[in-house]
């Protein structure tokens, strides 16, 4: 008996032992398969990177996980109990394993195998143990997942600090919506930071780790509810609430207002995209979506609004004399009118506008069924809002209505100011343009506006948009000649010219007019935007003089040598443009625009400033009677400042007395340039203040004729005057700045020579050791076009036998005419 016992032991023991040894093996194999867990202590989850205007208004996130992170002493306690609550109560007590947890686990897995489900059941997992499967194992159900959890949670717990592995979990724990951890948590299911949570929205979020989908605020909402009193109770068991604050919690809905994602500003649309390209181009896709950069912009919200408007104000100017094109769509009512209108999606960034489908007409006017709004969890909502639209109103359409509209129509409309229910009629408009605003003096971009709407058409037009700019181009022109050797009095010929091609053929350039003027002033030849003149200009200080200042001004990388191009027939940005005349605004030196003040990394250190001046004696540990801190500009000087003011006063006469008079309204100094291209193909306006640099361009997306007198001074200029009104409403009139050293002299406009008493006069700026002559010097008189009894007699008629016919010293060179290209421009 005894040896029988004896026997049974030792078999039992060497079983025993055999298991021992089984199960070592079976670890150690495990174990060989552990990740390294150490790499927690240096991880850097993806975190959202954040844009913000210049005043601090969030404009856009961008996140493939919508996550930022928190300290977790930056916790609130409420937020770390709810989860504790529903996650592991025991947690600051355990060493990485929950025993209570375990022992439920196993108890379910065996009655699941007693009812034939093989499947390993989930729950009993402690805090740490999550943390181990969510950075360093796979999600599979298998005992080997689980046992290597459960080692891996024995390591952390040896390793790092409960606090550590509490914010590990809090901050990578995906809690639906697109939010991995609470922060993001907290802003997309009810747009507060974690220190504004209330006690039901807390315990919400910490209901969701088990299933996000299961609890779905909107599509499983009594579930959702459910499952958040039960962590509301689970709170009141361990303490941290009392009874009665539980049960006026568990009374309160969901409350759940899911935060948009996307620009938060939605006149900025254009400018954050450009934004997001940026930061891609700089730092890399990665980076951009997972870095935590935090982006501080130079855009001015205020401004921003206003630039949008004015351009879509304008544009929708020009569209509404072209007529009603017809309606977005047509829907069959059925049972639901508002169900069928909401089948369309309206443009989200034109908030001025509404949707409506046409229910009834008659009697010029007709019954409209506005679009629903969509409810938070996007159903349509039950509201059916009817209203009137007014054929009195729609002033630009002079058919009645039930001409142009019929049942089941969909059209935006708009509510007419002081009738209650009474709309009129809104259309997208086909034109295009866009709109720049810029510092001159630092070329941050204030506001930038690339079409009508972002939503229609994510196609930028200030700065994608390749298009001619037409006369505006013909300061650099103008800027280039008063470099070397002229001065705005001198004077040039406006006759035909001719320029005979390689291939045998002749360009004859003309002016918008079809008509020749003679002998012009410089000054006279910009206000007019005389071509013809241009021309002979540039032929005598030559292209490739030209070519390089359009490349130090930014407006072409490689521009070709060729006459046209002094006519604007390159093709160049909105944002190039600006940029270019911010330079000539600023004394000449070198703008380069930025969207882009500085951008930190998730720890707060600066990695990019787009200021790079220096500043002498910024920084010192004390004051010892040294003087003011100084910045150094260090931007290249690209153009002469005393040559910027006289090209600047030139512009300031295209306002006052040229083809941009709409800008008087402004009452202010205003300095620019209007431009039309070919068959009024482009329309341009750039021009500035000391304040502040514009750029306004329109035209059809794919190029074609806006119609006869869609010129740059008809139709850009009112909008830079709409923008700058409000922009600088309130801000005094600033004079430009003129440089040391220059002197003012009174001209005779007509012949650029001194003026004499009685004459017409007008104030012009010389540098020094230049000044107005006593005989006027005409440029180009030697052309084939006038014959020499022509020439003598106009001469006389105009200047009464004072005139020579000599070019200015330092004037450049002829251009070789077979290097010619000619397209002719308007304007």
């Amino acid at each position: 008996m005894f040896r029988l016992l004896g026997w049974l032991f030792g078999f039992g023991m060497f079983l025993g032992l055999g298991g021992v040894a089984a199960a070592a093996v079976y670890l150690a194999a495990v174990s060989a398969q552990l990740p390294d867990y150490t790499v927690l202590q240096d991880y850097q989850p993806p975190v959202t990177t954040r844009v913000h205007a210049a005043d601090g208004t969030l404009l856009a996130e961008y996140a493939r996980e919508r996550r930022l992170f928190q300290p977790v002493e930056t916790v609130p306690p409420l937020v770390i109990q709810a989860f504790l609550s529903a996650e592991d109560k025991d947690f600051f007590s355990h060493n990485g394993i929950a025993v209570d947890g375990v022992i439920r686990a196993l108890r379910d897995n065996v009655l699941a195998r007693m009812d034939g489900n093989s499947a390993i059941q989930g729950g009993g997992s402690s805090i740490t143990q999550q943390v181990a499967k969510n950075f360093l194992l796979t999600s599979e159900q298998t005992w080997d997942r689980k046992i290597q959890e459960a080692i891996l949670a024995l390591r952390i717990e040896s390793t790092f600090t409960k606090n550590k592995i509490l914010e590990l979990y809090l901050n990578e724990i995906f809690l639906g919506l697109n939010s991995y951890g609470v922060a993001a948590a907290a802003l997309n299911y009810f747009d507060k930071a974690l220190y504004q949570l209330t006690l039901p929205e807390a315990a919400y979020i910490a209901a969701l780790p088990k299933g996000p989908n299961n609890y779905h605020p909107f599509r499983r909402t009594e579930a959702a509810i459910e499952r958040r009193n039960w962590v509301i109770d689970r709170m009141v068991e361990n303490g941290y609430v009392s009874h009665g604050e539980a049960e006026t919690a568990k009374q309160e809905p969901l409350n759940v207002i899911p935060r948009a994602a996307g620009s938060q500003l939605y006149s900025a649309e254009y400018f954050t995209e450009e934004v997001r390209r940026e930061l891609a181009k700089l730092y890399g896709e990665d980076q951009l979506y997972g870095g935590g950069l935090s982006v501080r912009t130079t855009l001015e919200p205020r401004l921003q609004e206003y630039a949008r408007r004015a351009l879509m104000d304008g544009l929708i100017e020009f569209d509404r004399r072209r007529g009603f094109r017809g309606p977005v769509a047509s829907v069959e009512l059925g049972d639901d009118w508002g169900v069928a209108v909401s089948a369309i999606n309206p443009l989200s960034d034109v908030p001025e506008w509404q949707l409506a489908v046409v229910l009834d007409v008659g009697n010029n006017q007709a019954r409209i069924g506005l679009r629903p709004d969509d409810d938070v969890d996007g159903a349509v909502a039950t509201d059916r809002v009817e209203g009137t639209l007014s054929g009195p109103e729609i002033k630009w359409v002079s058919q009645p209505v039930q001409n142009i509209l019929k049942v089941g129509d969909v059209v935006y409309v708009s509510p007419v100011s002081g009738k209650d229910g009474v709309y009129t009629l809104e259309q997208v408009p086909e034109i295009e343009g866009a709109l720049v605003a810029m510092d001159p003096r630092t070329g941050r971009v204030l506001a930038m506006v690339g079409g009508f709407s972002f939503a229609e058409s994510e196609f930028n037009r200030a700065t994608q948009a390749l298009r001619q700019p037409g006369s505006s181009f013909k300061p650099i022109v103008y800027a280039a000649a008063l470099d070397n050797g002229y001065t705005p009095a001198s004077v040039v010929l406006d006759a035909p010219v001719e320029v005979r091609m390689s291939d045998g053929s002749v360009w004859r350039p003309e002016n918008y007019s079809q008509e020749f003027y003679g002998p012009q002033t410089l000054r006279r030849g910009i206000e007019r935007s005389r071509n013809v003149m241009t021309v002979r200009l540039a032929r005598d200080i030559g292209m490739p003089l030209i070519a390089d200042y359009a490349q130090l001004f930014g407006i072409y990388d490689n521009m070709q040598p060729v006459l046209a191009m002094a006519l604007g027939a390159g093709e160049t940005t909105a944002m190039r443009m600006t940029a270019a005349y911010a330079t000539i605004a600023n004394g000449g030196r070198k703008i380069v625009p930025t969207l882009i003040d500085r951008i930190q990394d998730r720890y707060g250190a600066t990695v990019y400033r787009h200021d790079q001046r220096v500043c002498d004696g910024c920084v010192a540990k004390d004051w010892h009677g040294q003087g003011e801190p100084r910045i150094i500009d260090n931007r290249q000087q690209v153009l002469d400042p005393m040559t910027a003011y006289q090209i600047t006063s030139m512009m300031e006469g295209v306002v006052q007395r040229g083809t941009a008079t709409a800008a008087r309204a402004l009452n202010r100094p205003v300095a620019g340039k209007t431009g039309t291209t070919n068959d009024y193909k482009d329309a341009w306006f750039v021009g500035f203040t000391p304040e502040l640099a514009v750029g306004i361009y329109v035209g059809y997306d794919q190029p074609r004729s806006m119609g006869s007198a869609s010129t740059g001074g008809g139709m850009a200029v009112p909008i830079f005057t709409n923008f700058m009104a409000k922009a600088l409403q309130g801000k005094p009139a600033t004079p430009f700045n003129v440089p040391a050293g220059m002197t003012t002299a009174w001209i005779n406009p007509s012949t650029g020579v001194k003026a004499f008493d009685g004459e017409a006069a007008i104030a012009e700026a010389f540098k020094p050791g230049t000044g107005p002559n006593l005989m006027t010097s005409v440029i180009g008189l030697d052309v084939q076009a006038f014959d020499a009894i022509q020439r003598e007699q106009m001469m006389q008629q105009q200047y009464g036998g004072m005139f020579t016919t000599t070019r200015p010293s330092g004037g450049g060179r002829f251009l070789d005419p077979s290097l010619e290209t000619p397209r002719s421009l308007s304007d």
